[in-house]
């Protein structure tokens, strides 16, 4: 099978990887107001033509998007409550002020604003509304029903639902969509929010020419409504348990490897209905996105399988996926699939001949690149056009964080390597990520404002004190923009002509 290039790599590019839940806010988390606008302006004043971000699913306690309660829904808490006001639903006089809200305060205003939407939204609105919950007819009304259910059953996980509940009996459902009517109605309308809010923000960014990079987790958390409500999709027990768990052997973030627990897939029953379950979930990404990172991309064509009772990930195996025949299906479905590989790890030539077939660029690391071998693949002289250089991600290090903790004889390595770049870390990687000739280059926030390792995103292992990360536009230099424009120019990824 022929496929071109996905059409995002049609030219050199760069962008910026910050999630929107790092935008400046004086509240918990970063929203889709009017701060979300101000970055891509910034984007376009540096020249920068992608946005590159993390799932915006909605998230468990531990605010991770990779193991979100639904892979299709949006976060709630990214709502911006100002545009609420704006739109008049969200009356300040009676509320608190949409500047500053505490998390606690936020499902309060929230429905607040339901109701200032059935009294006061226009005639329009309501038909969009209501054209918005027939469009999403198929996840909508589980997912909003898993939600209820799992605030009356105390935040617990679904498996310890009344087994009925657990175990989705057609009478039992109906007593709950009936009994939890209210908060059923309030969690669509807070996805019906989420999707206006987010498609807005998206169309201004694309008419500025600033294309939307997200990102898709292979897999799907256990707690979630997609498991919940399409057992038979995962490798389960009768009870709900996971049978089996996804993860990682060792690896550079972890000598016992990573043990996620993610559910596998029940891939034999995925294939005998051609995969529907897959492509419901892509067509949900591609509403929202231009372009998208596939995470842990190898795990399509073999998985780490683990016991679900191990306490490390060190004893799996790999087993062999169907990533051919999901793919080829999606592309039937699709036409294109504008996807980023997300090839690191274990990478074998049956991984690269997969991404390969399908002409999808890779992700070259250069966090990753001088352990003092010249054939090491994230090198820039080995780079290749069709790939996303990025100088770390959202599970690296910051790149002035690394290198303040690399050795001696590492610091001269890259010193010899970049020879004339007499530029500060982490400009110096900055650079050499936009001198490359991979066609897309992506730098995390925390590296466009020189930050330490005190401002990393996440640590792979480490349970909490991830995802938490702001920024203040004070700690940007208003000589940035065209700072970067220049460099931009200069590698030529400033943003092209329309």
């Amino acid at each position: 099978m022929s496929v071109k290039p996905s059409p995002p790599l049609d030219c050199r590019r760069a962008g910026i990887l910050l999630h929107p839940t790092s935008l400046p806010n004086n509240s918990h988390c970063g929203d889709l107001g009017p701060e979300a606008y101000h970055f891509i302006s910034f984007l376009k004043n540096c020249r920068f033509s992608v946005w590159q971000v993390l799932p915006l699913v909605p998230t468990h306690d531990d605010g991770s998007p990779y193991m979100g309660l639904s892979v299709l829904a949006g976060n709630p808490n990214l709502i911006s409550l100002k545009l609420l006001s704006e739109w008049g639903w969200l009356d300040n006089e009676k509320s608190l002020s949409v500047t500053e809200v505490p998390s606690t305060d936020r499902k309060t205003q929230l429905s607040l604003a339901f109701d200032g939407f059935k009294q006061f939204a226009t005639e329009d609105e309501h038909d969009e509304y209501d054209k918005f919950l027939k469009q999403h007819q198929k996840w909508l009304p589980d997912f909003a029903l898993f939600m209820a259910l799992r605030a009356e059953n105390h935040n617990q996980s679904w498996v310890s639902w009344p087994v009925e509940i657990r175990d989705r009996q057609a009478e039992a459902l109906a007593k709950a969509r009936s009994r939890l009517a209210l908060g059923i109605k309030q969690v669509s309308f807070e996805q019906y929010v989420f999707f206006k809010q987010w498609l807005a923000l998206k169309k201004y960014a694309n008419d500025l020419d600033v294309k939307i990079v997200g990102d898709m987790p292979i897999f799907v958390a256990h707690d979630s409504a997609e498991v919940w409500a399409h057992r038979d999709c995962f490798d389960l027990l009768e009870n709900g348990q996971s049978r089996k768990v996804a993860g990682v052997p060792p690896d550079y973030f972890s000598a016992t490897g990573q043990l996620w627990g993610n559910p596998h897939y029940n891939w034999k029953q995925m294939k005998a209905d051609g995969f529907q379950w897959w492509i419901d979930r892509l067509g949900g990404s591609l509403e929202l996105f231009d372009l998208i990172r596939v995470d842990h991309f190898r795990g399509f064509e073999s998985y780490w399988e683990i016991d679900a009772n191990a306490e490390t990930a060190m004893d799996g195996r790999w087993v062999k996926a169907p990533g051919k025949a999901l793919f080829d299906a999606l592309l039937k479905e699709f036409s294109s699939l504008p996807f980023i590989a997300e090839d690191l790890g274990v990478i074998t030539p049956q991984v690269d001949k997969l991404r390969n077939q399908y002409a999808w660029p890779g992700m070259k690391i250069l966090q990753f690149a001088f352990d003092g071998n010249a054939d090491n693949p994230y090198l820039p002289h080995n780079h290749e056009p069709n790939s996303v250089v990025y100088t770390g991600t959202h599970d690296n290090n910051t790149t002035l964080g690394w290198y303040n903790n690399l050795d001696t004889q590492t610091r001269k390595y890259i010193e010899d390597y970049l020879g004339c770049v007499k530029d500060p870390m982490p400009w110096a990687l900055i650079r050499c990520a936009l001198a490359s000739t991979a066609k897309l280059a992506v730098i995390p926030m925390q590296d466009i404002l020189s930050l330490g390792e005190e401002d990393r995103m996440n640590t792979p292992g480490v349970v909490e004190g991830n995802w938490q990360w702001q920024f203040s536009w004070e700690w940007v230099d208003g000589n940035l923009p065209q700072d970067l424009s220049q460099l931009l120019k200069l590698y030529q990824r400033d943003i092209p002509s329309a």
